[in-house]
């Protein structure tokens, strides 16, 4: 412990625990507004939350708020009322004040675990009342020195009915005081650059094509055969008449290797070189992105993503294809142990950040404004925990159907998702017993893995 806490810091902070706090009274009812918006931002198009008519011919019988937006209901909100009597303060909040004064001023959540006794519907009004269940000894971390804080919270209606619980944990630290893994940061502008590709009259046609956002595949004017790399005469009929087509930039992993020796820094290992197979039938040789390499097969689905790397010119690289949500509920007994889930590509970007953010009604700082993201000891904004969960949500139930039914949402986060990056969701089917499905799923960016969570669902039984 910090000599600037004196003795007894802990102990202060630990006279919370057990103590239940008063209710806090959602300042808004559940609402088709705010299904709305949570649903444009985490791009989640499942009909029964937003289409009445799918809503009321689904098993809910109308609109449903998806179940990962339960702790955004009772989010106190930019500026939350100062007074009255529902809308008593939690007692978590006299801890966070207490670890502010003593200079663990960053926050960052770690763990939470949620319990969906029913979905909510419009009209629901939110009374949470929340517990602190642990205050942890001072922890040297990779982020930095800090405390663990845990609180459980009780969610029902104001009928008093029961709908949900959630266990979450923060972290609550003093910036500066760890290894906070930079975005970018010295390490990538020292990398070595890539070699310049050999550009003539007969390819440039093909490195154009990329800084226009296109991919073109060269094409005999006589036979029409489509060949790559560019050649000068085609190898079909003889033709010198050569043209090009563009590509849709859509395809198939035909093989693909983890070059290991000898290391080539400018490659960034590790990394997948992997050969192509597009849809229109050539192949093209390129590296397979955003993806655990040991996740790569052969047969994959992939789509284009056009970089600039180390400011030397567009790549065509590929990326796992972001799979059709499913429209059909998956039936019961189509579904086995050891099922795996499609990848699923996430682009990070500052827009998704910052509308998931505010569409969780979550305002801390380090979700939007980058300058006091950087004050507080990180290299960039950073994507919240009630995002993650709602895409993790999104991805589960996309592949299972509109009408299935989340019963427990558990993750923890590990790397963070800073902006310019891509997270790729995968999972698997743990277990499956009477339409009860148990699914791990995983997150991973160019850091390493930024979330591992387990999703128990409830699918419908198949239609008569």
């Amino acid at each position: 412990m910090s000599e600037s806490e004196g003795p007894g810091f802990v102990a202060g902070l630990r006279e919370s625990i057990g103590r239940l706090g008063s209710a806090w009274v959602a300042r808004d009812p559940v609402n088709p507004a705010m299904i709305r918006h949570w649903c444009d931002a985490m791009q989640d198009h499942n009909p029964v939350y937003t289409d009445a008519d799918a809503a009321a011919r689904s098993i809910h019988g109308g609109i449903v708020a998806p179940p990962a937006m339960l702790m955004a209901w009772s989010m106190r909100g930019l500026e939350p009322p100062s007074d009255g009597p529902d809308n008593a303060e939690d007692p978590g909040s006299g801890v966070y004040r207490a670890l502010d004064a003593a200079g663990f001023t960053s926050v960052v959540a770690t763990n939470s675990e949620h319990d969906y006794l029913r979905y909510l519907r419009p009209g629901d009004e939110l009374h949470s009342s929340q517990v602190v269940e642990d205050v942890s000894e001072e922890k040297k971390t990779g982020l930095g020195v800090g405390h663990f804080v845990t609180t459980r919270t009780e969610y029902r209606t104001q009928h008093g009915e029961s709908v949900g619980r959630m266990l979450f944990r923060i972290l609550k630290f003093k910036p500066g005081t760890g290894r906070m893994a930079q975005a970018g940061g010295e390490e990538a502008a020292a990398r070595p650059m890539r070699p310049q590709p050999g550009i003539s009259r007969d390819t440039a046609f093909f490195w154009e094509g990329l800084e226009a956002g296109q991919l073109r595949i060269q094409q005999c004017g006589a036979c029409s055969v489509l060949h790559h790399p560019p050649m000068v005469r085609c190898p079909q009929c003889g033709n010198y008449d050569l043209g090009w087509v563009e590509a849709s930039g859509r395809g198939t992993v035909y093989s693909h290797v983890e070059p290991v020796h000898p290391a080539f820094a400018a490659f960034d290992p590790p990394y997948v070189v992997g050969l192509v197979e597009l849809e229109e039938g050539t192949r093209l040789l390129t590296n397979i992105v955003d993806i655990d390499p040991e996740a790569v097969r052969v047969g994959m689905p992939v789509e284009l993503v056009i970089r600039r790397e180390n400011s030397q010119g567009s790549l065509p690289l590929f990326r796992p294809a972001r799979p059709a949500r499913n429209e059909v509920n998956r039936a019961r007994d189509a579904v086995a142990v050891g099922d795996e889930l499609p990848p699923c590509p996430i682009p990070i970007t500052t827009t998704l950040i910052v509308s998931t953010a505010i569409a969780s009604r979550d305002y801390q700082d380090v979700h939007h404004d980058r300058d006091l993201a950087i004050e507080r000891g990180s290299p960039d904004i950073f994507m919240n925990i009630l995002t993650t969960s709602g895409l993790c949500a999104r991805y589960v139930t996309d592949w299972a159907g509109p009408e299935a039914v989340i019963k427990r949402l558990s993750l923890q986060l590990g790397v963070p998702n800073y902006p310019n990056d891509t997270m790729t969701m995968s999972g698997s089917v743990r277990s499956s017993e009477a339409g009860r499905v148990e699914v791990d799923i995983r997150g991973y960016n160019r850091l390493g893995n930024h979330v591992t969570a387990s999703v128990e669902l409830e699918l419908p039984p198949a239609a008569d």
